[in-house]
């Protein structure tokens, strides 16, 4: 376990989402006639604030200027700490595409949760500065904000990471002759809620393409009897063979339901079609003409011309049988349906993933 070696950068992207947040903050300064005579976006670095308040005390250059100037924002990480309102199985497993190489399926343990303290130090001389800055951070946080990393890039594992505003605190250091510089300070807490994520292994077992629900009479198995098993595989929703099957011999309206092909011999009720873009179902045949359910699967109903392809989405329809025809060729990222079946017993078996057999 411990030894092999991985970087997923987590932490760093983390930082950098953060930071990130804060990188377009400007202050304008106003004349009386309300037109501005100056803006400025606040400069942001990574350290602590103590730093750079040392820095703005540091004797003028040969040219007159501080070191540093004012208004200025800073940002640290402060704490990393475990999480355990959000722990998951510590043995679960995911597996995932590979990103970019087809086919090649990988293995990951489900992540641990973990807060990363921030502090974001924000350091003005005019008290309006300060207000400024302030006004366009906190209506964001609610107490929350979401931002979205890819935390780990060879998966393309992206995860939304609410970063949470804890607290704010403000202090204005009045003491002191007048020959020295006075700094407004805010400080204020954030957390992020990360995943920490171990090495990403290849998985021998392949993406999952079926799966069996049973439903028993009981919770107690030794004596329930198994009642029902629902089963889903996955149902391509776009043709992927470019069959060409047929086409249309007459216009079709958006509102029509009926279509007229060159022959049905190769059609079945029930079958997807696609025409276009748009996907239909075949409720009914009589002759050559197919009635239709049109629209299926989120896809926009339109107009289509006489002489259209009509492609078939095949598939076997079947949960319980091999995934065949399109339904076989549905590209890693695409989306799709589902084929669902439900079959009834009243014996005492389970499913058996070993045996691929009940049991």
């Amino acid at each position: 376990m411990l030894g092999q070696y991985f970087y997923h950068e987590i932490l760093r992207k983390t930082v950098i989402g953060f930071g990130t947040l804060f990188n377009g903050i400007e202050i304008r300064h106003q004349a009386d006639d309300g037109q501005d005579m100056s803006r400025m976006k606040v400069p942001l670095a990574y350290g602590p604030m103590q730093k750079f308040l040392a820095k703005i005390e540091q004797q003028p250059t040969i040219q007159g200027r501080p070191a540093i100037t004012l208004p200025r924002m800073s940002f640290e990480m402060t704490t990393l700490n475990y999480d355990p309102s959000r722990k998951a199985s510590i043995t679960q497993t995911f597996r995932t595409l590979n990103s970019g190489v087809a086919d090649n399926v990988k293995k990951v343990y489900m992540p641990v949760p973990y807060n990363v303290g921030f502090m974001l130090s924000i350091a003005t001389k005019l008290n309006d500065d300060m207000l400024q800055i302030m006004e366009q951070i906190l209506p964001y946080f609610q107490p929350g904000l979401n931002i979205t990393l890819n935390l780990i890039s060879s998966i393309n594992e992206k995860r939304d990471i609410p970063i949470i505003l804890e607290s704010i605190n403000m202090s204005d250091d009045y003491e002191g002759s007048f020959d020295n510089r006075r700094a407004m300070i805010t400080t204020m807490q954030f957390s992020a809620k990360v995943y920490m994520f171990g090495a990403v292994s290849d998985s021998p077992d392949g993406l999952i393409k079926k799966v069996n629900v049973d439903y028993f009479t009981d919770t107690n198995k030794v004596v329930a009897k198994r009642e029902q098993r629902y089963s889903a595989t996955p149902r391509a929703i776009k043709d992927y063979n470019d069959d060409n099957t047929n086409a249309l011999n007459k216009a079709l309206a958006a509102e029509q339901t009926v279509l007229s092909v060159n022959s049905s011999a190769n059609f079945s009720v029930d079958d997807y079609i696609t025409i276009s873009g748009e996907n239909m179902q075949i409720r009914s045949i009589a002759g050559n003409e197919l009635t239709v359910y049109r629209g299926v699967d989120g896809t926009n109903v339109i107009d289509h011309v006489s002489g259209s392809t009509i492609d078939i989405i095949s598939g076997s329809k079947d949960a319980t049988l091999p995934l065949t025809g399109d339904d076989a060729l549905i590209a890693s990222g695409d989306d799709f349906g589902f084929n669902e079946m439900s079959s009834f017993f009243t014996d005492f078996k389970e499913y058996s993933p070993s045996q691929g057999k009940d049991v």
